[in-house]
C-alpha cells in the first residue's frame, strides 16, 4: 500500500537564486542537528517527510536516515539476481529482507532508435553486490537519464566499504584477456554498450537477455546505428568452446565467460580458434578508496565537500531520487520525492544538491527519477515493505537495483 502524505508535514523553502539562500535557515523545520520527528523503522533507521517549497512549485521529499555505526544496520544492493533484469523495488527489498529502500541507477529502459533490439533493462554505472563487482559502466554518450554533471562520468559511484563508511568514488575496469599471441584489452563487463572498437566480457552475472544492444550506438551517441562488424567467442573452462558472427543470447553458466567484440574488437577476436586456451581477467578498480567495497551503486555526484557540483541543471524540475553522506561517511540518507499529481513538478538537480546540503550531507548522489523515484519501509510489525511515496506513474515501475536497509533488530 502507500503510505499517506501528511504524517509530518514540516516545510523546508528551496529558492532558485542561491546567492539569497546562502546562509539560510530552514523554513517550518529544524535544522539537520535537530530534525523534525520521525518514524522509526528499526533501531538506527528513521523515516521522515515534509514540503519542498521551490521554484517550480511544492515537492514532497519522503527521507531514510541510517545510521552505519550501528552493528546491526547495514545496507546493500537491491537486484534481481542478474545485471539484466528488472523488478519493483518493493519486490527486491522483500526478497532480500530488507526494512527499507529506494530506487537505484539510471537503466536501459527502451530501444526506440534500435528497432527490432531488446531493451536489456541493464543500469547504466558500475555495480558492486556483497563485495562481488557485477558490472562496469556504459560509455558516457551510451547514458540514460539527465546529462552529467561537467567533469564526472558514468564510473561514478555512491558505495560503502567494508569499514562501513559511506563515500563518493569512480569505479573503472582493469581487465585483459590473455591469448597465445598476448593480451588483448578488456573494456567491458556486463555491459549493455560496448566501446567502439572494443571486446567486453559477460559473465553469469549478466542474465539471458540478448548481448545485442551491447554493439549500438556509439561513445558519443547512444542512437547510432548498431554495428555491422561483430563477433562473439565462448569461453568455458579458459578455451574456446565456440564463435558467432553476432551477438547472442541466453543463460550463461557458470565457468563461461562469452566475449563480444565491435569493429577492431570483432577483428582481435576472429584470430581465436576453438580449442585455443583464453584467460579472461577483470576488476573494478576505485579512484579514492583504499578499502573494498561491499556495495557500490551508479548515478551522478551533485554535492562534493558540502558545495553543490559547478554545472548543475537549475531549469529542469523532476521527481527525483538521491543519496546523501553525513557525519563523515557514518551516516547515509535517502531521498525520495513524492510522485502525486500536487507535487509533481519536483525538483532541479541543483535544488537537489541544496535540499541534501540543508539536510546535513556533505555529499550527495543523483539516483535515476521519474517514475522509477520509490521508497519503500517496513510499517512497526509488518513482514514486508509497503511503498511510503506516491511513483508519478501510478504505481511501482520495475527498475534494475536500489538501495536496500538490513537491520538485525527489527520492531515487534
Amino acid at each position: 500500500m502507500t503510505r499517506r502524505i501528511g504524517r509530518f508535514r514540516t516545510a523546508l523553502t528551496v529558492l532558485a537564486v542561491w546567492n539569497v539562500l546562502a546562509g539560510a535557515a530552514l523554513v517550518g523545520a529544524a535544522p539537520a542537528s535537530a530534525a523534525p520527528a520521525a518514524t522509526e523503522v528499526a533501531p538506527g533507521v528513521e523515516y521522515t517527510d515534509f514540503d519542498i517549497v521551490a521554484a517550480k512549485g511544492v515537492a514532497h521529499a519522503h527521507v531514510l536516515s541510517i545510521d552505519l555505526r550501528a552493528p546491526h544496520v547495514r545496507v546493500g544492493l537491491l537486484y534481481p539476481g542478474v545485471v539484466a533484469a528488472r523488478a519493483a523495488v518493493s519486490q527486491l527489498a522483500d526478497t532480500a529482507g530488507a526494512v527499507a529502500g529506494i530506487n537505484g541507477d539510471f537503466f536501459n529502459i527502451t530501444e526506440t532508435q534500435h528497432p527490432g533490439v531488446e531493451a536489456t533493462g541493464a543500469p547504466v554505472g558500475p555495480a558492486v553486490a556483497d563485495g562481488r563487482q557485477l558490472k562496469a559502466a556504459v560509455p558516457n554518450g551510451q547514458r540514460f537519464g539527465p546529462a552529467l554533471p561537467p567533469g564526472t562520468t558514468t564510473e561514478e559511484v555512491f558505495g560503502v566499504g567494508t569499514d562501513r563508511t559511506a563515500r563518493l568514488d569512480r569505479l573503472a575496469l582493469d581487465g585483459s584477456i590473455g591469448t597465445d599471441e598476448g593480451d588483448l584489452p578488456l573494456r567491458g563487463l556486463n555491459q549493455y554498450a560496448l566501446p567502439e572498437g572494443s571486446i567486453g566480457a559477460f559473465t553469469s552475472d549478466w542474465g539471458d537477455v540478448s548481448r545485442e544492444r551491447a554493439v549500438c550506438g556509439t561513445d558519443t551517441d547512444r542512437s547510432a546505428p548498431c554495428s555491422t562488424d561483430t563477433y562473439e567467442v565462448t569461453v568455458t573452462d579458459g578455451r574456446v568452446v565456440a564463435t558467432a558472427g553476432s551477438p547472442g543470447r541466453g543463460p550463461i553458466s557458470s565457468g563461461t565467460t562469452v566475449l563480444v567484440g565491435r569493429e577492431a574488437g570483432a577483428q582481435q577476436l576472429r584470430e581465436l580458434s576453438a580449442g585455443e586456451r583464453v584467460t579472461v581477467r577483470h576488476r573494478l578498480v576505485a579512484a579514492k578508496a583504499r578499502v573494498p567495497y561491499a556495495f557500490a551503486i551508479g548515478g551522478s555526484p551533485v554535492l562534493a565537500g558540502g558545495r553543490p557540483l559547478p554545472g548543475l541543471d537549475d531549469t529542469v524540475s523532476a521527481v527525483r531520487t538521491a543519496a546523501g553522506i553525513a557525519n563523515g561517511g557514518r551516516r547515509m540518507l535517502l531521498l525520495a520525492l513524492d510522485g502525486a499529481p500536487e507535487f509533481r513538478t519536483g525538483l532541479t538537480i541543483a535544488e537537489v544538491a541544496e535540499t541534501m546540503r540543508r539536510l546535513g550531507a556533505t555529499d550527495a548522489f543523483g539516483l535515476d527519477g521519474g517514475g522509477s523515484s520509490t521508497l519503500v519501509a517496513r510499517e512497526p510489525g509488518a513482514n514486508s515493505v509497503s511503498v511510503w511515496n506516491h511513483p508519478s506513474g501510478g504505481a511501482e515501475r520495475p527498475v534494475p537495483n536500489g538501495i536496500g536497509v538490513f537491520s538485525r533488530q527489527e520492531h515487534p
